[in-house]
């Protein structure tokens, strides 16, 4: 899953909000993620990096619509949007988009779910406690593992409740969202617990802070700590990776499938 952030504050420094040309630089950041080897485009037009605040649904949608529109024009590779806001979602989905990516997903209402299931949509149901602004103070656990995989059970069934297949749900523990440093790799290294679950598992560890406390690196030098981080996350049992740099991670994980299956994989 590509990454393409529409907003002016990505974590990451690779908001691409900055001119009035921003829908066609995101375009070509979106194709080349393509070219790349993503199988998912994932497009994003609020931060919700720690401290984050709201931004408008008006303004998200005028973000984002205009990128789906043109991607859709130019390439078959499904466009996840990542937004909790039920509008923003709504013309999302007219606009071409075929999943959507909930932040909030534990505390999604009724009506964001029943759109998903009408637009026979997927959806990325992730674990976070509070907001952007707030998640980073609500981090206190007793039992961390089984108080994420117990709401994330609980919202999976309200999402089967609603209308929503099975087959179209998609978990995120959501690493760095209402998580510390350390819980974070508790989680990485304990993934496999998520399979109670019995739906694919989505990870996001691309450039994020807990690689810089473990290197002391900037958010720039962080390559090499998101490629370990990814490839211990698809041999724990991760199905999708949600990453900036997608060339570097296709490959590593294309070396690892060949080694694990004992077989060179035929040239694309």
């Amino acid at each position: 899953m590509g990454i393409v952030n529409v907003t002016p504050d990505s974590f990451s420094g690779d908001g691409l909000l900055k001119n009035k040309k921003f829908s066609d630089t995101a375009l070509r950041l979106a194709v080349q993620h393509i070219r790349d080897g993503a199988d998912i485009i994932d497009i994003g037009g609020e931060s919700s990096r720690p401290g984050a605040q709201r931004t408008s649904a008006t303004e998200e949608i005028q973000r984002i619509v205009p990128v789906i529109k043109k991607l859709t024009k130019v390439a078959k590779t499904p466009i996840s949007v990542d937004t909790y806001k039920g509008l923003t979602a709504c013309h999302a989905l007219d606009a071409g988009a075929s999943i959507i990516n909930n932040i909030q997903g534990l505390n999604a209402p009724k009506s964001l779910l029943k759109m998903v299931a009408n637009y026979k949509a997927g959806i990325i149901i992730m674990h976070m406690r509070g907001t952007a602004a707030t998640m980073q103070k609500n981090t206190n656990y007793k039992n961390l593992l089984a108080e994420i995989i117990t709401p994330l059970r609980t919202a999976i069934e309200n999402c089967l409740d609603i209308g929503i297949k099975s087959s179209n749900i998609i978990i995120d523990p959501g690493i760095g969202f209402a998580k510390t440093a350390e819980q974070n790799l508790t989680i990485l290294n304990h993934l496999q617990r998520f399979q109670v679950l019995k739906h694919p598992l989505l990870i996001g560890t691309s450039r994020k802070s807990f690689i810089g406390k473990i290197l002391h690196d900037d958010t720039c030098d962080r390559l090499a700590g998101t490629i370990s981080s990814c490839i211990l996350a698809v041999l724990h049992g991760a199905h999708i990776l949600r990453v900036h740099d997608v060339r570097a991670l296709k490959q590593a994980v294309r070396v690892v499938d060949a080694i694990k299956s004992e077989q060179i994989p035929l040239a694309n």
